[in-house]
């Protein structure tokens, strides 16, 4: 199964590539670095570690 690659963060809407970084939890609540780093690295949704997402090569 794969992983949902969300092209927005959740927190402050910015736009997300798939090649680029981001944060996600167990769940893929999917965050922007700035927001990460702000939250704690704690997601807000469900309080699971935000950990870097994989990257994809962009299409």
């Amino acid at each position: 199964m794969a992983l949902e690659m969300r092209e927005t963060c959740e927190r402050c809407e910015v736009s997300l590539t798939a090649d680029g970084p981001a944060s996600i939890c167990s769940y893929e609540c999917t965050f922007c670095a700035d927001c990460t780093e702000a939250m704690a690295a704690d997601c807000p949704n469900c309080g699971g570690e935000l950990v870097a997402r994989p990257r994809r090569k962009a299409a």
